[in-house]
């Protein structure tokens, strides 16, 4: 949803309908991942996709289909069969797409969605997609972290129970589905409410002002992180110098770290990259960084000789062997990368695979399920 946020807006603001197609489900080798939205507008335009292309026709019509009816249906589609005309993933995958009108009438908190989500505070919003009772389908509870939600799903039962599992999707950043029995029942079966979960970016954290740096920021922009480039030399760490950074911060690595974890800013999502390349700044910040609970990644750049001096001094500083385990060094996958932007992919990639359990093999190589995780909630919404 929130790649076709900014054209459902102006639709919704002008009082029209318009109809949405949302991946709630995938299994198996699904092309697009849970939250991933298309949009039929008024004048029929089609924005995003749900599949790649393998089912938006089927969705296209059954989208216009609801905008005349008003009433939301929840289509399952899987893999095709012998007639080229089926309607299927030709990827062998199964998505389960939630298709419903919306516009002010039945959605008419998306206006301070939209300006939460513009703002970078996380919400979510817990849509039910399918219930025993028909009028229940359709119903939403928007989920803040910070206030009670305004509207009920139909019981406080239900209420308490998705905006408890809400809160916890949200901490983590991921879409999914959960299932209840009709009144929220957490052991039961029969109600299903699918939960869209905008939380704030997630942060890569790029330690020393290289040009290789500038790679990995632009890189990591373009994979949807909030990009911080840090470094203790006012005269590398400037904004000219990284223009796809979303902060360029002058401090001294290591305090500037254990400063952001104290203030809450470095979670599970979090990946660190540290390419400065010198003992004095790296081995100090690396001994904050594989303290920490929970971050997603931390590499550090260097060659082999680099990281056996580098491990060395960390285990000097009296970290464990389990502690110096989390470290990726020396940084990214082999892709025989030279270049500084080539290098910046090869991290990419490493961040990537660890994410969702690759091998960085090749796929012409291999055999079984291309995509990893298929059934594995997405974050970012």
């Amino acid at each position: 949803m929130r790649d076709v946020l900014d054209a459902l807006m102006p639709w919704w603001e002008a009082g029209e309908t318009v109809g949405v197609g949302t991946v709630v489900a995938t299994f198996r080798s699904a092309p697009r991942p849970p939250g991933a939205s298309m949009l039929v507008g008024p004048d029929g335009t089609a924005v995003g996709s749900v599949s790649g292309g393998c089912v938006e026709g089927a969705v296209y019509e059954r989208a216009t289909a609801v905008v005349e009816s008003g009433r939301p249906v929840l289509e399952r589609y899987g893999v095709s069969d012998d007639d080229a005309y089926a309607i299927g993933l030709t990827c062998g995958g199964i998505i389960d797409v939630f298709v419903e009108p919306m516009n002010r009438e039945t959605f008419p908190e998306l206006g301070e969605v939209a300006a939460e989500v513009a703002a970078g505070r996380p919400v979510a919003v817990a849509t039910v997609i399918d219930h025993p009772d028909p009028t229940r389908i359709g119903r939403r509870l928007v989920v803040r972290p910070d206030r009670a939600a305004a509207r009920s799903l139909g019981s406080q039962r239900m209420d308490d129970a998705v905006h408890d599992d809400a809160l916890g999707l949200l901490a983590q950043g991921r879409n999914a589905t959960l299932t209840y029995g009709p009144d929220g029942e957490r052991r039961g079966e029969g109600m299903r409410a699918f939960v869209w979960a905008f939380a704030p970016r997630p942060r890569m954290l790029v330690f020393g002002a290289i040009d290789f740096a500038a790679a990995v920021a632009r890189v990591g922009s373009f994979l949807g992180y909030h990009v911080t480039v840090c470094d203790a030399r006012p005269v590398f760490a400037t904004r000219s110098r990284f223009p796809d950074a979303d902060e360029v911060v002058v401090a001294w690595p290591h305090r500037y770290l254990a400063a952001e974890a104290q203030a809450g800013r470095v979670d599970p999502r979090t990946v660190i990259a540290v390419l400065t390349h010198d003992p004095k700044f790296d081995v100090p910040l690396l001994e904050v960084a594989l303290r920490l609970p929970e971050v997603a990644y931390i590499g550090a750049m260097g060659s082999r000789r680099t990281h056996a001096d580098r491990e060395q001094r960390l285990r000097e500083a009296g970290l464990t062997d389990a502690e110096i385990a989390r470290l990726a060094s020396p940084i990214g996958l082999d892709l025989g990368a030279r270049t500084p932007e080539e290098t910046a992919i090869a991290i990419a990639a490493e961040i990537i695979a660890g994410r969702w359990g690759g091998t960085g093999t090749r796929l012409s190589t291999g055999r079984g399920r291309i995509h990893h995780g298929g059934d594995v909630a997405h974050s970012g919404g």
